[in-house]
């Protein structure tokens, strides 16, 4: 299982319903309105690297609202 943040910009006054919107995707963990330089935090998972790149090109990037995403997978170090 490979589980990843995804930082997310939204245009002005969309966090709310962006982040509402992708925790209803599946896969998705939690979604979070946050302060500072991005508005939304995600933590989503997947079976693989590649299918977690399908779930935020093809599911998370698709919600209207949302600017930029940036995505950290987490590692076990």
């Amino acid at each position: 299982m490979v589980q990843a943040y995804i930082l997310i910009q939204t245009e002005v006054g969309k966090a709310s319903t962006v982040a509402e919107t992708i925790s209803k995707i599946p896969g998705v963990i939690q979604a979070e309105d946050v302060t500072g330089p991005y508005d939304v935090i995600v933590r989503a998972q997947a079976d693989t690297v590649d299918a977690l790149g399908r779930l935020v090109v093809a599911k998370v990037q698709q919600v209207d609202g949302i600017t930029r995403t940036l995505t950290c997978p987490v590692v076990h170090l």
